[in-house]
């Protein structure tokens, strides 16, 4: 199937429909050296960033694309002169990756579970060619994307210097098979990645519906009291209980779909090969994770179900 990719800015996925948004481009102290920046996704695609002081060097989670390095970068300037040592990757979707090389040049070492690196070596260079027509990514001129440098399988990996502690957790595949997740245990907050977001931008082209809530309660598992996710202002458990409500309700609907009868042409509406509406709804309580991507999100779910693999594994 030709579907758009989540590496091309949102806004042309989204269109008109209203979702969660707090203060793009804006950075927030969550707690003591530790900073939440909330990307602009509507107009330049980027993701949040968040930025982790350690004693002698900082610790950036999420790449990012490269223009949303370069205004982090800016930002950071504000915040500490301590150089960047780690970049970590919680997956290698373009906004959370592609600007790999701005990192790298600068001197830090970009940070991955190793199932980002299986990812890019399965879909690129295509997504990063179709990505070129980003200006900040065909500045790059590069052949395609720049994998993180280190990687670790083991769950958690953690880094230390005394001062605090970053464990990177990886529960499985949800969102993308490389999922990582950066904990501060002394602090009690999670970084999330796209497997958990706040507001209705859970792309399910890559994901494994069936297993997306189990990751979500490896998650809750953790005992994070603030949540910090790629996508949508941060805040508490409340956004890890809504993405798993939502998961729920998407696979329940879905099933119960097919349970009574109804083919996928009775329930999603294509445009070509692009579902463009559904007849599916959701209940109200998960209504702030519900947007433009739910014709989509039915659509992958229902494939994931008819041919009994995981939907991100049905293009390769």
């Amino acid at each position: 199937m030709n579907r758009v990719r989540i590496l091309i800015p949102f806004a042309a996925l989204l269109g008109a429909a209203a979702f969660v948004v707090g203060q793009p481009n804006s950075v927030k102290q969550i707690a003591d050296g530790v900073w939440f920046r909330e990307g602009d996704i509507k107009e330049q695609g980027h993701c949040n960033n968040i930025v982790i002081e350690m004693k002698d060097y900082l610790v950036v989670i999420d790449a990012n694309f490269p223009s949303g390095a370069k205004m982090l970068i800016e930002d950071i300037k504000k915040l500490s002169k301590k150089p960047v040592k780690y970049v970590f990757d919680t997956h290698h979707h373009g906004d959370h990756a592609y600007g790999n090389p701005v990192w790298t040049k600068m001197g830090a070492t970009t940070l991955g579970h190793e199932g980002v690196v299986a990812e890019m070596k399965a879909r690129e260079p295509k997504r990063w060619q179709e990505a070129q027509s980003r200006k900040d990514v065909a500045e790059l001129k590069l052949a395609t994307a720049e994998p993180p440098q280190k990687t670790f399988s083991k769950s958690p990996y953690s880094i230390s210097d005394g001062k605090r502690r970053i464990e990177f957790h990886h529960f499985g595949w949800a969102h993308t098979k490389g999922d990582g997740f950066a904990y501060l245990p002394n602090e009690k907050i999670v970084c999330t990645g796209d497997a958990v977001v706040n507001g209705p931008f859970n792309y399910t082209g890559d994901g494994h519906v069936g297993n997306w809530v189990n990751v979500v309660n490896g998650v809750k598992k953790l005992g994070a009291a603030k949540v910090l996710p790629a996508h949508g202002p941060h805040g508490g458990t409340e956004i890890l209980d809504g993405e798993a409500a939502f998961m729920t309700e998407l696979m329940s609907a879905v099933v119960a779909a097919r349970k009574s009868g109804k083919k996928l042409a009775d329930v999603v509406k294509m445009d070509g090969k692009t579902p463009k509406s559904t007849t599916l709804k959701l209940p109200d309580s998960v209504k702030n994770w519900v947007g433009d991507f739910l014709p989509m999100q039915v659509y992958d779910t229902w494939m994931e179900l008819e041919k009994g693999k995981p939907r991100g594994d049905l293009e390769l």
